[in-house]
């Protein structure tokens, strides 16, 4: 179990606050995360995971917390950290390389220029994400096949997977959203998210709190307008107006019931018929 009261810890939490509300912090993204872990059977041992960080503070989370329960004999795998470098203008390419090392965290840095061909390809003023994350999706796998890693690992949370569900509710006309566990079309690498359960709000003041270095996300100037900050402003406003609207709705995403929506190809509605001992029985 967690020994809290140990000062024996992975470098990442050097410096960690001594306060009552870091600790309990640290303890729930410890607990949502090894659930995660656990529900969605991620752990095979020996394994081998491609941790993949942008050096937002979500990643930072992930990394941490991932090692944290290694560092605990929880996470019988080995991890190596990622980050790719696609050439964004003004990018900090020494930030990330740095800190793994003072960190002692086992790494691999690669430069990949997509920003060139997303400039190339996507039309003025649209939104480069898309085609941005194809690319780096594509890139990340061929890095864990070359490093001999059986998951690509990502730092996407709870509220990533609550705004990505509305989107493809409002803008696709599907149900559907983030998989905290997939196989990649080939079938040889797996895909996992260990902080599906874990709250947005919680990797920032985690991230805050121990003063990682963070790279922002708008290094590329294509995040104005998106659709995903829309859904995420209706999802603060619902929030802000009933608090715990969002662990609400992510709690229905785990509790879905085919028999009670419309699509044929998961319940098969045609063959549902009334059993012989609902039939009316003959009038006297």
């Amino acid at each position: 179990m967690l020994d809290e009261d140990t000062d024996d810890i992975h470098p990442l939490f050097f410096g960690a606050p001594a306060t009552t509300e870091f600790k309990k912090l640290r303890k729930r993204l410890v607990r949502d995360t090894r659930e995660a872990i656990e529900a969605y059977g991620m752990i095979t041992k020996g394994d081998r995971w491609l941790v993949c960080l942008s050096g937002g503070k979500d990643s930072y989370t992930l990394l941490a917390i991932l090692y944290e329960l290694k560092w605990r004999g929880l996470l019988p795998v080995d991890l190596l950290a990622c980050n790719l470098d696609q050439g964004q203008p003004n990018f900090p390419a020494t930030v990330l390389p740095e800190f793994l090392k003072k960190m002692g965290v086992p790494h691999r840095v690669e430069y990949q220029d997509t920003y060139s061909i997303v400039m190339e390809k996507v039309p003025a003023g649209r939104t480069m994400c898309a085609l941005c994350s194809r690319l780096r999706r594509g890139n990340l796998y061929r890095i864990a096949r070359e490093e001999g890693c059986s998951a690509v690992v990502l730092g996407h949370h709870r509220d990533d997977i609550l705004e990505t569900f509305f989107m493809n509710l409002f803008h696709g006309g599907r149900l559907a959203t983030m998989p905290p566990k997939l196989l990649n079309e080939e079938g040889d690498l797996m895909v996992f998210r260990p902080l599906a359960h874990v709250a947005e709000a919680d990797c920032e003041k985690f991230a805050n709190a121990m003063k990682y270095p963070i790279i922002p996300c708008d290094l590329c100037g294509s995040q104005d307008g998106l659709q995903r900050q829309q859904i995420k402003g209706l999802l603060d406003q619902w929030e802000k107006n009933h608090p715990g609207r969002r662990q609400v709705i992510f709690r229905a995403l785990t509790n879905a019931r085919p028999s009670h929506l419309l699509d044929p190809k998961l319940f098969d509605f045609a063959s549902l018929m009334a059993t012989n001992g609902n039939e009316p029985g003959p009038v006297d």
